[in-house]
């Protein structure tokens, strides 16, 4: 972890962006003080989810509810995650056939479309008469 963010800082500062104060998503597998330290000496905000392992009733209902106020950004994260995911249902993604780098792109962008489209209107959207 140490090491990834410091390539982390690394990429930042060649790029010259401002990530200061930024969420920065983590798995519950990160979940502990130690890491959270790491992150928010980056002059980030740590936003995982926590993971109740070894924890008393009330211990794990405090840490659900201190969670509650940052959980729309996790679920943003599993979105994306889910984005990518769903790309390979695409054969044309899957493997890329295409020379150009224009008509590669362009499947992508109609995948995505369809992915969202799904997402917003079902797999099986009737028809409004």
């Amino acid at each position: 972890m140490p090491n990834a963010l410091e390539k982390f800082r690394e990429a930042v500062d060649y790029l010259h962006l401002d990530t200061d104060n930024s969420c920065f998503t983590l798995d519950s597998g990160f979940d502990g003080e130690d890491h959270k330290i790491l992150v928010k000496n980056q002059n980030l905000v740590p936003v995982i989810k926590p993971n109740p392992r070894n924890s008393s009733r009330e211990k794990r209902y405090a840490l659900l509810d201190e969670f509650a106020e940052i959980e729309h950004i996790y679920k943003e994260r599993y979105r994306v995650e889910r984005n990518f995911a769903w790309k390979t249902k695409f054969r044309k993604l899957v493997i890329r056939y295409e020379k150009l780098q224009c008509t590669h792109m362009g499947f992508r962008c109609l995948a995505y479309t369809m992915i969202n489209y799904r997402g917003i209107f079902g797999k099986n959207p009737q028809n409004p008469k």
